[in-house]
């Protein structure tokens, strides 16, 4: 694949689409999930000595939801996402920083 080729993929791949999902109705409720989305490209091209010539790239692209709107009887209202495994790792760093000091503070307090 060529590096414009890709680019182009890439530029297609990059729309507020991958960022908001289609809006969903049931009920009367109307929600529109959104996501972060994030991607690099890069790419190249040249030839060696003989004078054959190459090119070559890759692109990739992220996401994760943050959340949606949510419009209910004319309110419309952000409601977040919860990352529940980056709440489990804060949580495990705070009780194991937590335990180092009490442990700390326990042996200045024997001394």
């Amino acid at each position: 694949m060529k590096v414009e080729e890709l680019l182009a993929a890439a530029k297609d791949n990059a729309t507020v689409k991958r960022v908001y999902a289609e809006p969903v109705e049931r009920d009367g409720i109307t929600v529109i999930a959104a996501a972060a989305v994030s991607g690099g490209a890069g790419g190249g091209g040249g030839h060696d000595k003989e004078g054959q010539e190459g090119s070559g790239g890759g692109y990739g692209i992220g996401a994760k939801p943050v959340g949606a709107f949510v419009l209910q009887d004319g309110q419309l209202r952000w409601q977040p996402a919860v990352d529940v495994n980056r709440v489990i790792t804060v949580a495990g760093f705070v009780i194991a920083i937590a335990m180092i000091l009490g442990a700390r503070i326990a042996r200045a307090h024997e001394r």
